[in-house]
């Protein structure tokens, strides 16, 4: 009786993918670009429903779309730059910390909506953060 081959297991090929850094950077740039565009196209009605200030989504939306510029460049280049994807990580990670210390220390009165629109961007900011540091440790991997 012959030996029975062996199954491979299913990879995760976009995962473990050299292009994995510049897709996370590139749908980190799509979204943060779209909820820039979001935060200044619509900051009086947001204001509304979730009881934050309008100030802040103009402010917040302003400052997105010059980061999401950078971070779509990034992406775009073959091999981007280690430095320039740490200081995109830390960014990421401020702006998470800005997004949990807003909620905590009641600097505003944010209505249910306001508090899960704060809580969701937050979270999808750090999954883009985690996912650009593992795409850092496996392109310095493969280097």
């Amino acid at each position: 009786m012959s030996p029975r081959p062996q199954r491979k297991e299913p990879t995760m090929s976009f995962v473990i993918s050299p292009h994995f850094l510049r897709r996370a950077l590139l749908a980190d740039a799509a979204l943060s670009g779209a909820t820039g565009l979001l935060m200044l196209a619509a900051a009086a009605p947001l204001t509304g429903l979730t009881g934050l200030p309008e100030a802040l989504f103009r402010w917040a939306g302003a400052s997105l779309l010059p980061f999401a510029a950078l971070v779509a460049w990034l992406g775009t280049r073959e091999r981007p730059a280690r430095g320039a994807v740490v200081a995109v990580v830390v960014a990421n990670a401020l702006w998470v910390v800005d997004s949990v210390l807003l909620l905590a220390l009641g600097w505003f009165e944010p209505t249910a909506v306001g508090h899960a629109f704060v809580a969701a961007q937050a979270l999808a900011v750090a999954l883009f953060a985690e996912a650009q540091v593992i795409g850092l440790r496996r392109a310095q991997a493969a280097a």
